[in-house]
């Protein structure tokens, strides 16, 4: 699969060649031409796995200020080919400007928070139509409409303190009903309470681990742009965390990671044998485990929806990347407000 979106070229067909023809960038898999796009239409090209491109082309790009980025086939960023000016150097400055601006850092939160909240609120409401128990289904209902609240409530949040409470109170909500979106005996699985180093329990095993993934991408997506993954606004700095990636990946934790933890578990493509305890140290997946769930998340990524601001549809997989550069846009200034993936 090969798609141009926001100006970048993304290359995803396994094997596939970019070449320069003149002034276009011609893309081949198997001797068969699968897109051909002008070079001045792109901004950045994005390889992933065994995706190649011709020397020529690449210093083509680099020469003209076009980033080439490459990444492998779970999305994980390996590196980037730029040439000796690169506008990078004022992307970040303009992420570090934005920091140090309260106004411009609680709009940044405040925009991300929002997106969590309005696609948390949407999975609890799919969730309650779906629900056969009314009691269940009441308590899902009572939970949207309090995130509809939370929601409501977060224009007024002056200061990104404020919208970190009400982040906090809207997470406290969703995990206090997460054991209704379970449909399984609950000996097999069961959910009281988010835990992490260590998770508790075969849910919040397989939660760290699917995050684990996006974060991930999340982290590949910020350096594929250009942006610094580890400084982030809704995220506090710390050494070594990617506080960027933590953002960014919030408006995708309920979507792409927790409904997919759902399906596994419901359609039991997911069991009990695929995890063990270490007494002291937590629930852990098994080796058979995480190879499940690295195959349902990768075909997960694969799944295409449309995307509201672009008015087309993407790969799931592309919605870290294209969501960075949207951001890109905003810390720019081409772009008023940072706008969220909403669902």
């Amino acid at each position: 699969m090969t798609r141009e979106m926001l100006n970048t070229l993304f290359v995803m067909t396994p094997a596939a060649f970019v070449r320069l023809d003149h002034d276009t960038l011609k893309v081949e898999a198997d001797h068969v031409k699968v897109a051909q796009v002008p070079l001045h239409h792109l901004g950045s090209i994005v390889l992933f796995g065994s995706a190649m491109m011709s020397s020529q082309a690449m210093c083509r790009c680099a020469e003209e200020g076009r980033s080439v980025v490459l990444l492998d086939f779970a999305g994980r960023f390996k590196a980037r080919v730029s040439g000796p000016v690169c506008g990078n150097v004022l992307l970040r400055k303009a992420q570090y400007d934005a920091h140090s601006s309260s106004r411009r850092t609680c709009d940044i939160a405040r925009s991300v928070v929002a997106g969590k909240i309005r696609n948390s609120r949407h999975t609890t409401l799919r969730a309650s139509r779906d629900c056969g128990d009314a009691e269940k289904r009441a308590r899902l209902r009572q939970c949207a409409e309090a995130l509809g609240f939370l929601l409501a409530m977060l224009p007024a949040a002056v200061d990104v303190d404020a919208v970190r409470g009400i982040e906090g109170q809207a997470a406290a909500l969703y995990f206090d009903i997460f054991s209704d979106f379970l449909n399984v005996p609950t000996e097999e699985f069961s959910f009281k309470l988010r835990t992490r180093r260590p998770p508790r329990d075969r849910v919040n095993a397989l939660l760290s681990f699917v995050y684990s993934l996006l974060t991930n991408d999340c982290t590949a997506a910020c350096e594929g742009v250009g942006l610094d993954p580890q400084f982030g606004y809704l995220h506090c700095l710390r050494p070594g965390r990617p506080s960027l990636a933590l953002d960014l990946m919030e408006e995708f934790r309920s979507y792409l990671a927790d409904r997919m933890v759902l399906t596994l578990i419901n359609r039991r493509q997911i069991q009990p044998h695929h995890f063990e305890d270490h007494p002291g140290d937590g629930v852990t997946l098994t080796d058979v485990g995480r190879k499940t769930v690295l195959e349902a998340y990768q075909k997960r990524k694969q799944e295409e929806v449309p995307h509201p601001l672009l008015k087309e549809n993407a790969p799931l997989g592309l919605l870290p990347h294209l969501q960075a550069r949207l951001l890109a846009r905003h810390l720019r200034g081409d772009l008023a407000e940072y706008i969220p993936f909403l669902v």
